[in-house]
C-alpha cells in the first residue's frame, strides 16, 4: 500500500477517518526485523506540512536534533543567506575571527533574511546580529538544538529583538493519514526516524550521536561514562515525579551530579518538566515536578529497548506522548498559560495527569492507556471538581467511543483530543 499525496494531506482526508493498522506505516521486510518507509521515493518529509508558521520578524528557533528544524528552514526560507556551523571549515573561520561573519552580513541586502544554524556552537556571532538588525534591518532566524551554552555564557540574546519558536517532532495533525498511534508509541515521531528504512535501529544511533556530537564535542560534562550511565536510568523516571536521590543511588553518580545532567537533559531539548499545580484543595499537595522525554522513541533506545512494545511501557508512553502533545499546543495554537499536575501528598491513586490553564480558567485531563473505561480512573477528577474555574474533566484513551459520566467527566478518544487542541476548542 503506497500513500498518495492526497492521502496524506490532512486538508484532503481526515486521519481519524482512515483506518490504518501498523503495516500501513512500515512494511516489514521478510525474515527479519527491518521496516521499509511508505514514501517509496514518491512522497517525502517535505510533503508532511508542518504547524508551525513563520513570523515575520527574526526568532530563535529551538528543538532537539532529528525534529526537521534545517528541512523546514530551506523551504520556508530558500532565498536566504545561510551560515551552518556544523560545516567545521566555516566554524573555525568564524571562531578564528566573527569579524568574516560581520563582512558577510553587511553585504546582505537590507530587509533580507539570514538563518544561522547550530548557533549555540558560536553564541558571540550574537553580538554581530544585533548589530544587523539594527543598522541594516535584516532579518535573522537563529537555530539551535542546545540552549545550554546560550543559557550560560552570559551572551547576548537581541533584549526581545528576537521572538522564541520551537520545531516539535511530528503532530498527528501533521501525519495526516499517515499517524498511527500504536507506531508513535513504538518509534516515536522524529522527522529523523520517521523516514528511516529502520527506525529501531536509527533511534539506537540517535542516542550515540547525542553522547558523541552534542555531550562530548561540546564539553558539556566532565564524566561522560558517568552521564552514559545516568541516561537509561533517567529514562526510567519518563512520567514520573523527579527523586533525584534515587536516580543518584541508580546511575552510580553524586547526587549535585545528577540535578546538573538533568538540566543538561532540559537545555539540549530531549526533555522537560511538568510542575505541580497548586490548587489549595484542602490537602497537602506534592511540589516536585515530573519528568517527560520529548518523544516516545528516544524513551525506549535510551532504556535500549528494541522490538514490540510490552503492555507495562503503554502506559507511560502514551501519558508522555499526550504531555509533549499538550506542550506543543501551547507553542503552536496558544493551547494555555500553564501546563501542570496535580496530586495530594500522600495518596498513590489520586492524581491528575494534566492541569491546563488560561488566566482563572482550568481544564483537567487524566490519560489511560486501557482500552475500556473504568470508574476507578475518575477519583482524581473527582477529587478537583470544587477548584475554581474548573471548565471541563477528561479522560483521554488510546480508542473508544466518546461518553460522559453522571457527573459531567467526558471521556474521549485520543483523536478527539487532536481534534479539540488544533482547533483550539479545548476551553
Amino acid at each position: 500500500m503506497t500513500l498518495t499525496r492526497d492521502l496524506i494531506s490532512h486538508e484532503a482526508t481526515s486521519w481519524q477517518a482512515v483506518n490504518l493498522d501498523k503495516a500501513a506505516m512500515f512494511r516489514y521486510c521478510k525474515g527479519r526485523r527491518q521496516f521499509s518507509p511508505i514514501f517509496d521515493g514518491k512522497v517525502g518529509i517535505m510533503d508532511f506540512p508542518r504547524a508551525l508558521k513563520a513570523p515575520e520578524e527574526s526568532f530563535f528557533l529551538w528543538g532537539c536534533r532529528g525534529t526537521g528544524k534545517s528541512t523546514w528552514l530551506r523551504e520556508q526560507f530558500p532565498h536566504a543567506l545561510w551560515f551552518d556551523l556544523l560545516d567545521e571549515g566555516l566554524f573555525q573561520r568564524f571562531l578564528r575571527s566573527p569579524s568574516l561573519f560581520a563582512a558577510e552580513l553587511r553585504a546582505a541586502p537590507a530587509g533580507s533574511w539570514v538563518v544561522v544554524d547550530e548557533i549555540q556552537r558560536l553564541p558571540n556571532l550574537l553580538n554581530e546580529v544585533h548589530r544587523a538588525i539594527e543598522q541594516s534591518k535584516l532579518r535573522f532566524v537563529l537555530c539551535g538544538s542546545s540552549a545550554r551554552k546560550m543559557k550560560r555564557a552570559g551572551v547576548n540574546l537581541l533584549g526581545g529583538r528576537a521572538l522564541l519558536r520551537r520545531m516539535h517532532p511530528f503532530l498527528p495533525e501533521e501525519l495526516g493519514a499517515g499517524f498511527n498511534l500504536e507506531t508513535a508509541l513504538e518509534f516515536g515521531t522524529l522527522p529523523l526516524v520517521w523516514s528511516s528504512a529502520d527506525p529501531g535501529q536509527r533511534l539506537q544511533v540517535y542516542t550515540q550521536l547525542y553522547l558523541k556530537e552534542e555531550i562530548q564535542a561540546e564539553a558539556l560534562v566532565r564524566n561522560l561514562p558517568g552521564f552514559a550511565r545516568f541516561l537509561p536510568v533517567a529514562a526510567l523516571f519518563h512520567a514520573q515525579t523527579i527523586n533525584v536521590s534515587s536516580i543518584a543511588r541508580d546511575a552510580g553518580v553524586a547526587r549535585t551530579t545528577v540535578a546538573d545532567y538533568l538540566q543538561i537533559l532540559e537545555e539540549t531539548l530531549l526533555t522537560f518538566r511538568v510542575p505541580a499545580f497548586e490548587g489549595r484543595m484542602r490537602v497537602r499537595e506534592r511540589r516536585l515536578p515530573k519528568l517527560y522525554w520529548t518523544d516516545p522513541g528516544l524513551v525506549r533506545a535510551t532504556r535500549r529497548i528494541r522490538g514490540p512494545m510490552h503492555p507495562e511501557e503503554r502506559g507511560t508512553l502514551f501519558e508522555g506522548f499526550v504531555a509533549q502533545y499538550l506542550r506543543a499546543g501551547m507553542d503552536l495554537y496558544d493551547l494555555c498559560d500553564g501546563l501542570h499536575y496535580w496530586a495530594p501528598l500522600h495518596s498513590r491513586s489520586t492524581e491528575v495527569d494534566f492541569v491546563l490553564s488560561r488566566d482563572d480558567r482550568h481544564v483537567a485531563i487524566e490519560v489511560k492507556s486501557g482500552a475500556m473505561f473504568k470508574e476507578k480512573w475518575c477519583r482524581g477528577l473527582r477529587a478537583l471538581r470544587d477548584l475554581p474555574g474548573l471548565q471541563r474533566r477528561i479522560i483521554v484513551l488510546p480508542d473508544t467511543r466518546p461518553a460522559a459520566t453522571e457527573d459531567g467527566i467526558e471521556v474521549w478518544p485520543f483523536s478527539r483530543l487532536v481534534e479539540e487542541v488544533s482547533g483550539r476548542r479545548l476551553f
